[in-house]
């Protein structure tokens, strides 16, 4: 009885193996059938099952790809996990994707963390393409990022920025942490604009406390790596505990916001009885009020409170950081390059002069101190793989197939550095940029150059922070002499976390270099 079972047994797995072998040639067999013809996939490292390159990935990921592009290519597939990627590292490459096939890698990848702070990935810089991203881009560019608006803000910057250079002058002589100073700043300046308007100086300094921890645990959220997001089987399981720190940064982001639109809402009301006037001040309009204003219309725009709040997330979050970061760098390497410091000091005394401070109406002459960032921008792009990119279908990019799904990653970092496009390229030469201003612009036109990216998603908020970065970093400059008191060789290596900064801060010590103290009042 028991060897007609083990008979019996034996049979079946031998059925069960039979089926499984012809199964698994007959799915090869018309895969290759089907794929005949097709371009192959692009060329890259095989790594291991299961978990991709992933123990093999160096610090500074966008270096370790760069290194990997001179064995493999300018296009290259690579398994992060389970997770399949495509990364670039020419401009004809990335000109394929972000031009001539545009509207097929027009979503992004947003990773748990982001999904998680940003209400399920609805914000302009993680939606999806489609009409809820469409309706949102065209609320920021045309009523928070044109002209009209910008110009409208122009007290509120001034005001921060003379604020900024009254607390420089008070640390004369004392070491200033750049960074964190420019972030300061650039935080209090944006919420400013956002909402500064209706807001009285207790009011800032409240919310800016309460905020600003906020705001920067999400970005460091946002950047950490995690499991889950490189093998999705295990995202169910939350191990690292990032989506439940998300949704906790959300719900307090909610509160505070929700504070401060219930303020602007009443105000809003009291205007509209008669009862308010300061604020209809155009000089002083902020944005949450052109937002109110715009939610009240009835113009087929249908923006509701989580709109609003998605539209305030995104300009608060994005002009902070990469602004400060581009700043800083450019500051590190002027401090690094005397003669180049040299230069910007002298377009300051030329343009502004000894006994005036700096104007945003005197910006638009600093052609040199704008080359000054563009050539930071270009050496020390702060998000060097820019924003992931995901395919909706299968393409071809360079001559490979593309998988429908792959996220793809494009390395400006190496772009900017390729010796083929740039004359001494990793050298910190801001005249590179004097010759022909307009071939180097930030609108995305030209693939050799693209620190905010190219095509329908490319950085919405360029014209607020070009401004803002040129007007900082210019008040920085023509109020103080800056000295770096360590005098070891400043390393400007980067720590990368989707944006790259300075891994060791750049400290630096003030003198003031005008000649009235009441210039610093």
């Amino acid at each position: 009885m028991d060897t007609v079972y083990e008979e019996s047994s034996l049979y079946s797995s031998l059925v069960v193996l039979l089926v499984t072998v012809v199964g698994v040639s007959l799915y090869l067999w018309m895969s290759k059938k089907l794929n005949k013809g097709k371009p192959p996939l692009p060329p890259g490292p095989r790594g291991l099952p299961f978990v991709g390159i992933l123990p093999f990935i160096e610090v500074g990921i966008h270096r370790y790809f760069a290194k990997l592009s001179e064995t493999y290519g300018p296009i290259m597939k690579l398994n992060l996990g389970s997770k399949v990627c495509v990364v670039l590292s020419s401009s004809s490459i990335a000109k394929e994707v972000l031009k001539d096939h545009d509207a097929i890698f027009a979503n992004r990848d947003p990773n748990i963390a982001a999904l998680a702070v940003s209400y399920g990935g609805s914000d302009i810089t993680w939606s999806p393409n489609g009409a809820n991203w469409r309706m949102m881009r065209k609320v920021f560019t045309q009523e928070l990022m044109s002209n009209k608006s910008i110009d409208a803000c122009y007290r509120l910057r001034q005001q921060e920025v003379r604020k900024m250079v009254r607390q420089v002058y008070s640390k004369t002589g004392e070491l200033i942490n750049i960074s964190e100073m420019i972030f300061g700043t650039m935080f209090n300046l944006v919420l400013n604009m956002l909402c500064g308007g209706m807001l009285r100086e207790e009011d800032k300094v409240k919310i800016s406390a309460e905020l600003r921890p906020v705001i920067k645990q999400m970005i460091t959220l946002v950047a950490k790596p995690n499991i889950s997001d490189m093998i999705p089987i295990l995202s169910q399981f939350d191990i690292q505990g990032i989506k439940r720190e998300g949704k906790k940064l959300s719900s307090e982001m909610d509160r505070i916001f929700d504070s401060i639109l219930d303020k602007r809402i009443k105000i809003l009301d009291d205007e509209m009885q008669g009862m308010g006037s300061e604020d209809n001040n155009k000089e002083t309009k902020d944005f949450l009020q052109i937002l109110l204003q715009l939610q009240q219309q009835e113009d087929g725009t249908y923006l509701t409170n989580a709109h609003l709040k998605n539209l305030f997330l995104d300009a608060i979050a994005g002009a902070t950081d990469s602004t400060s970061i581009n700043v800083e760098w450019a500051m590190a390497e002027l401090i690094l390059n005397p003669e180049k410091l040299k230069k910007a000091k002298e377009e300051l005394d030329q343009v502004v002069g000894m006994k005036n401070i700096v104007e945003e109406y005197h910006l638009s002459k600093m052609s040199y101190l704008d080359a000054v960032l563009k050539e930071a921008h270009r050496l020390h792009p702060v998000v060097p793989l820019l924003v992931p990119h995901r395919s909706s279908e299968s393409c071809t990019v360079g001559g490979y197939t593309v998988p429908k799904g792959s996220t793809v990653f494009i390395n400006v970092w190496k772009m900017h550095r390729d010796p083929d496009e740039w004359e001494s390229p990793t050298e910190f030469i801001p005249e590179r940029f004097l010759a022909d201003s307009d071939k180097y612009d930030y609108r995305g036109n030209n693939y050799n150059f693209l620190p905010f990216g190219s095509g329908r998603r490319i950085c919405v908020g360029i014209p607020l922070a070009t401004k803002m970065g040129l007007y900082v970093i210019a008040s920085l400059l023509h109020s103080f002499d800056w000295e770096l008191l360590k005098k070891e060789q400043l390393d400007l290596l980067d720590k990368y976390r989707i944006l790259s900064k300075i891994a060791s801060p750049l400290e630096i010590t003030p003198t003031p270099r005008l000649p009235k103290p009441e210039l610093y009042v």
